[in-house]
């Protein structure tokens, strides 16, 4: 039996992903989407090649956050709610201006959202002063 690197980072990437907490595996999106983004960046011309895909990605991601947020059984604090909702809409509103008009300032604002983002859900969350006081 030869050993395969690339099977033993699969089983880890999966197990990973099987036993992170919800915040954990939101922030593993948001870098991965980040690093696609940044990898377009880093190679930019009048249109990177690779950026159709990365903006698709990140699209996608963000619809489900918008989507998460939106349903009446979210329990996020309704100003969170709001916040993500108006971050969505901004970097949508990003991504389509990258698609018509290609530009590598609103490609590094995406990148620094999600980044930003994905910072905050890997801290660890305080609690409300209601559970302090319990």
């Amino acid at each position: 039996m030869t050993f395969n690197p690339h099977q033993a980072v699969s089983a880890y990437a999966k197990a990973a992903i099987e036993t992170a907490s919800p915040r954990q595996l939101e922030a593993a999106l948001l870098l991965k989407a980040a690093a696609k983004l940044q990898a377009a960046l880093e190679s930019w011309s009048a249109k990177p090649p690779d950026l159709s895909e990365a903006l698709l990605y990140n699209r996608r991601l963000w619809i489900v956050f918008i989507d998460a947020v939106i349903r009446d059984d979210n329990r996020l604090p309704t100003p969170v709610r709001q916040n993500i909702m108006n971050l969505g809409a901004f970097v949508l509103a990003e991504t389509f201006s990258l698609m018509t008009e290609p530009k590598p300032e609103h490609l590094a604002n995406i990148i620094r959202i999600n980044r930003r983002i994905a910072s905050g859900l890997r801290e660890k969350p305080t609690a409300r002063p209601a559970q302090q006081a319990a």
